[in-house]
């Protein structure tokens, strides 16, 4: 017997594709209300778009392309070079990584750029590691 391919979940390509919507769109600036109100959709349609839970059309992808001010060929990764990590646009997708990215990037001396990569390394750090044993 057959798998259903809707119970294997949502096709890897829709949510790369979703995540890139995502990541532009945040990028610019544009809320998910008003890129629905642009495509004529709800704003939960778009989050649907950018999960990959709802494909995206052809004629759709024209107007989310217009709107974020690219092409079809980059929302769908025709345009992608090889970065060695796949997962770029995941992370991107993260809420609030556009904007720590959008303020990393702000920063104009290197010597402060440097100390907030080692504070944030240190927070992660601290926060994985398993709390100590205390003695009874």
């Amino acid at each position: 017997m057959s798998e259903n391919l809707d119970d294997a979940g949502p096709d890897p390509i829709d949510v790369a594709v979703g995540h890139r919507i995502r990541v532009r769109r945040k990028w610019l600036g544009i809320s998910q209300s008003n890129l629905a109100d642009h495509l004529g959709v709800s704003f939960q349609q778009v989050q649907k778009y950018e999960r990959g839970a709802n494909r995206t059309s052809a004629s759709m992808l024209v107007r989310i392309a217009e709107k974020l001010e690219t092409t079809v060929g980059e929302l769908v990764g025709e345009n992608d070079r090889p970065t060695g990590d796949e997962s770029l646009f995941e992370k991107l997708a993260v809420p609030g990584a556009v904007q720590l990215l959008e303020a990393f990037a702000s920063v104009q001396q290197p010597q402060l750029r440097t100390a907030i990569l080692n504070l944030t390394r240190s927070l992660i750090e601290e926060t994985e590691e398993p709390a100590p044993k205390r003695a009874r």
